[in-house]
């Protein structure tokens, strides 16, 4: 037997194992964890490379047992809550600023502002946010009189904020300079976009990102779709019931999503989430990929949401 096909049977079984005890709650698991891990990976490159020359067995022997060991402590450890947030832990933590920007960012010389008015003629229009970026923190902060405020912890301009108003929608566009040629400065900020809107809209809401952490509490906002495409992020959202009807679509690579309902409207839950990992509490399996909540058929408030994931977590909670 080839030694590739050992090891990714090897994986395999850990992964289905996992799985298998996590949805039975045998175990909590965090897989966002596994990031602590990835230099392992690393270590057997490194190994198969030394003794594999020749096919040799030796090696084989000594790649598989660091895999073993390796997956052994990850089992462990992947069992501890980690502290604080995906980003806060594996970004954050790691960027040096300089002395000279020790100031307090809320400091509004710090802070680039963008901003768009709210008249009264806009009512309660149908209007549209897309938000795109990576590499920072994105959070909705509260209501606002504007429109659309957003607050960014950068001295550098480094988004774009573009708008269209036709009739019947607004639409705004609010994403991260192209990386390619204006790099995002990790030595002049923390890196924090506030967001802040207005309550008399009805929202929908785009939020693409790449690695980093998005709080959303939309829990006073009247949002009818909110969209959420991402890659190793992390994602918190707080639903409200303003609607007869919320829509909730997430797509992620390896992600740590969780969403809070109320625990008055209706949920209906439709999941593909090939190895994730999922935790919904006080919710009905009605079948394969399918869950709702007991009063999902009598509630006149209904949430539906759609999670499509890779390796990720998502837990949904009701309060």
């Amino acid at each position: 037997m080839k030694f590739d096909r050992i090891i990714w049977g090897v994986l395999l079984l850990f992964i289905g194992g996992v799985l298998l005890l996590d949805n039975f709650n045998v175990i909590e698991f965090y897989w966002r964890n596994i990031w602590d891990f990835w230099p392992l990976i690393l270590i057997i490159l490194g190994v198969n490379i030394l003794f594999n020359r020749n096919n040799s067995q030796t090696g084989n022997i000594i790649s598989l047992g660091i895999l073993v060991i390796g997956l052994s402590v990850l089992f462990v450890k992947g069992q501890e809550k980690p502290e604080g947030g995906w980003w806060n832990r594996h970004v954050k933590h790691n960027i040096q600023f300089d002395d000279d920007d020790s100031n307090d960012t809320a400091n509004s010389t710090d802070k680039n502002v963008y901003n768009e008015q709210f008249l009264a003629e806009y009512g309660d229009k149908k209007t549209e946010l897309n938000i795109s970026g990576g590499g920072a923190t994105f959070e909705l902060k509260g209501t606002a009189d504007s429109l659309f405020t957003a607050k960014v912890s950068e001295r550098r301009n480094n988004f774009l904020f573009t708008k269209t108003f036709t009739d019947s929608l607004h639409v705004l566009n609010f994403k991260m300079r192209n990386r390619g040629k204006e790099k995002w400065n990790f030595g002049n900020g923390n890196n924090d976009i506030d967001i802040y809107l207005n309550t008399n809209p009805i929202w929908t809401i785009n939020l693409k990102m790449g690695a980093g952490e998005t709080k959303f509490d939309v829990s006073n906002f009247k949002v009818r779709t909110l969209n959420f495409d991402g890659g190793a992020a992390e994602l918190n959202v707080k639903l409200g019931s303003l609607l007869p009807i919320t829509d909730v679509n997430v797509k992620t690579g390896v992600a740590d999503v969780k969403v809070n309902i109320p625990e008055g409207s209706g949920c209906r839950i439709t999941t593909k989430t090939g190895l994730s990992s999922k935790d919904f509490t006080g919710f009905t399996k009605i079948n394969e990929g399918l869950y709702e909540t007991p009063n999902f058929q009598s509630a006149s408030k209904k949430i539906f949401i759609k999670f499509d994931g890779g390796l990720s977590s998502f837990e949904v909670d009701r309060y």
